[in-house]
């Protein structure tokens, strides 16, 4: 039996899976942040709590906004800011007396659809996270790559490949501190950023879809565009890493109209001008970030490329 928790910045899932990944167990909870000591005993009785409806152990896997640094073991990048710079994964571990794997939550998407999901059965499985944020992560033979600086699928952070003003709209500072960033483009907030410069005008992801589909003109030139920016960078993926699927999710992935000759948008800027890497919908959607969580705890520990 496995246990997972997905902690984002407003609530905290908790779902126990059975051998065959069927949930068995599944709560909600509000995330205490008012400290590091309210969270982290938040965190600690909701585990007890999932401990106590199941005779048997469960093992533990957590997914989080943010990473564990490989050097320091403390938490970095995390929205939850009562998280950075404390030493959440061996804490818990020391409390729980038993081992806890602790991961992003883009690394827990990917591992729950490279498991039983729409990547299982491929070898090398992408997982890309297409929210508020631009997230990533890679999985081979259902294990999860951490890499030594714990960035591994940060895709997001790279620059917009093929960047141009003239197609790509103004300069965008990312609030990692760079320009031009993936995220800043085809997340869904770099989405909304695009039409609100277009039309002068801001409107919520949906909102721009139903316009593009009424044939507003604003819209249908953002979309477009947004379209080639995430065809771009998913090549990115594909000239580097060459796996052998990439599987999407969050909000935006959602939206049928983006598979709409989307295979031969990539294609275009793929070395070679071929493409034969299948682009999957996320099968689990919302549930992916707890689900890889479970999976996470039960698994043995994320590699890094210099374990393989």
């Amino acid at each position: 039996m496995r246990l997972g928790l997905d902690i984002g910045g407003t609530k905290i899932e908790a779902v126990v899976l059975d051998e065959q990944g069927k949930v068995r167990y599944r709560e909600r909870y509000s995330t205490q942040k008012q400290s590091y000591p309210a969270f982290f005993q938040a965190v600690v009785e909701i585990i007890h709590q999932a401990q106590a409806a199941f005779s048997e152990p469960l093992t533990v896997g957590v997914g989080i906004p943010g990473a564990v640094d490989p050097t320091s073991g403390l938490i970095k990048n995390s929205n939850i800011l009562v998280l950075n710079q404390q030493p959440f994964a061996s804490d818990l571990e020391r409390r729980l007396a038993l081992p806890v794997t602790i991961t992003n939550d883009a690394n827990c998407f990917t591992l729950s659809e490279a498991m039983d999901g729409s990547g299982k059965g491929y070898g090398v499985v992408f997982g890309v996270i297409l929210g508020t944020g631009c997230g990533g992560g890679l999985c081979v033979d259902r294990r999860l790559i951490t890499g030594p600086n714990a960035c591994t699928g940060e895709w997001g952070h790279n620059a917009l490949p093929r960047y141009s003003l003239a197609r790509d709209g103004a300069d965008d500072a990312c609030y990692c501190g760079d320009h031009n960033c993936i995220e800043s483009f085809i997340s869904g907030s770099g989405l909304e950023r695009q039409y609100r410069n277009e039309a002068n005008q801001p409107a919520s992801v949906p909102e721009i879809i139903q316009r593009v589909e009424a044939g507003d003109a604003a819209a249908v030139r953002v979309w477009e565009r947004y379209c080639d920016q995430l065809a771009r960078s998913l090549a990115s993926i594909v000239n580097m890493i060459d796996p052998d699927a990439i599987v999407l999710g969050g909000g935006v992935s959602n939206i049928d109209l983006l598979y709409h000759g989307l295979a031969e948008r990539v294609a275009k800027y793929v070395f070679g001008r071929h493409c034969h890497t299948p682009i999957l919908r996320a099968s689990h959607g919302d549930s992916s970030g707890v689900r890889g969580a479970a999976w996470l705890g039960h698994a043995s520990r994320p590699v890094t490329m210099s374990d393989e």
